[in-house]
Parts: C-alpha cells; sequence; structure tokens
C-alpha cells in the first residue's frame, strides 16, 4: 500500500506536517489550521476522472483492464488515499486532481509535503 495524503491550510497558518498527518490518520475530528474541503466535490471529480474503472463502493475503485486500486477516506478537512498496486502514473492523476483544489501532497512514506512552502 502506498498513502497519497491531502490538506489545506488556512492563509498564513503553517503546521508541522507530520503532526497534521498524524491527527489525520488517528481521524480527529477538526484540526485547528486547516481549511474545510469540498469533500464530495472532490469525490465526484475523482469519479469522473476514473469512469472507467470499477467503483467497488462510494469511495473505492478497482482497474479492471490493468493493475492497481484505491480507497479514498475523507473528513472534513484531508483527503487520504490508499493505494493498492497502483502504478506511478494513476497516483500521478490523483495528485492532479488535488492540485485541482490548491490541496499539495504529503508523501508519508517519504515524508515530505510537496508545495510552496515545503522546506
Amino acid at each position: 500500500m502506498y498513502e497519497l495524503v491531502f490538506w489545506k491550510y488556512l492563509e498564513e497558518v503553517y503546521l508541522n506536517h507530520h503532526l497534521v498527518y498524524e491527527s489525520i490518520s488517528e481521524e480527529q475530528a477538526i484540526i485547528d489550521g486547516l481549511e474545510e474541503l469540498p469533500v464530495q466535490v472532490i469525490l465526484n471529480r475523482i469519479a469522473s476522472v476514473f469512469s472507467k474503472w470499477e467503483k467497488v463502493d462510494d469511495k473505492s475503485w478497482k482497474n479492471n483492464v490493468g493493475v492497481g486500486a484505491f480507497q479514498v477516506r475523507t473528513t472534513a478537512q484531508s483527503i487520504k488515499i490508499d493505494c493498492y498496486g497502483t502504478q506511478g502514473t494513476t497516483m500521478d492523476k490523483l495528485v492532479n486532481i488535488m492540485e485541482e483544489f490548491k490541496c499539495p501532497l504529503y508523501d508519508p512514506q517519504v515524508p515530505e509535503r510537496y508545495d510552496e512552502m515545503s522546506e
């Protein structure tokens, strides 16, 4: 499994990325300093981009003509995508979708957040 995690800071707020990730992983209800996301709009966009994939349930997709599957977990302020055997090009599509909503990727495997404020 490979995790892709996304959130958006409030203007003028910049927190420790790993601590934010841990809070998201623990599914804390509200994290001070993060914006609320249009979660349903984002899920609809993912469903549109991956319309040729089998939709296993409301938040899971499986590639029936190739490799990979992914599940989206959400809070009001975050999107966490668990990728299973998913190719890099598929993960790039997911990252690009989230960039449309100004939500940069946090890659907990590295760990690094890919935004203009990264150190």
